[in-house]
């Protein structure tokens, strides 16, 4: 079992996005039974709280389900619970390194768009912008990439050939042989069509 949480500081706007986000993608893929996906708070300015209304519009208009969730507070035993602890930007970071004891052994807390070309950008919080579309676009190009990095590391196989990867986003990643078409219904666009019958 792979397990992500994802982070942002009051747990109602971008990480609960990409909770929703990244779910929508493991289940097109079929590997809905290998994740836990969830989400926190770095805060507790809004712990109870639903997700905000502007992800909650987001997602209907893109026809991404909105699951249950109320913001909750990242705790020190997440760093242990989870796999990948995934921020939104620098001062999410600091935060959740400070609740885990600024240390991070197991290099688990990242950055979302880290999984991208863009490494080292912060995706903007549309508390303050209002613009849920550019924080959408972000967060989605962002969990194409750590889809892609996770799928590259649990399902490398060795003496693979090139010809069995396939191009998602700025990663390469390989195809789970125990899944029909993953990524051209996992991420859409920004994958290849891949021919399962080349696959070995």
């Amino acid at each position: 079992m792979i397990r992500v949480l994802f982070v942002c500081h009051g747990n109602i706007c971008r990480s609960t996005m990409a909770q929703f986000v990244f779910q929508d993608m493991v289940n097109k893929a079929g590997l809905s039974g290998n994740f836990h996906i969830d989400s926190a708070a770095t805060s507790r300015e809004e712990i109870g709280n639903p997700p905000h209304h502007g992800t909650v519009r987001k997602m209907k208009e893109v026809g991404i389900p909105v699951l249950p969730h109320r913001a909750v507070q990242m705790t020190k035993r997440d760093y242990e619970n989870y796999d990948h602890l995934i921020g939104m930007d620098s001062w999410n970071i600091r935060n959740m390194l400070s609740i885990v004891g600024n240390k991070d052994p197991e290099g688990k807390v990242a950055r979302l768009l880290d999984f991208t070309s863009r490494a080292g950008q912060d995706i903007a919080d549309p508390w303050y912008t209002g613009n849920f579309d550019v924080t959408y676009r972000d967060v989605r190009e962002g969990c194409e990439g750590l889809l892609c990095q996770i799928m590259e590391k649990e399902y490398k196989k060795p003496h693979r050939k090139r010809e069995n990867l396939v191009r998602c986003g700025t990663f390469l990643c390989l195809r789970n042989p125990f899944v029909n078409c993953i990524l051209n219904q996992a991420v859409g666009d920004n994958a290849k069509a891949y021919n399962t019958k080349n696959q070995v």
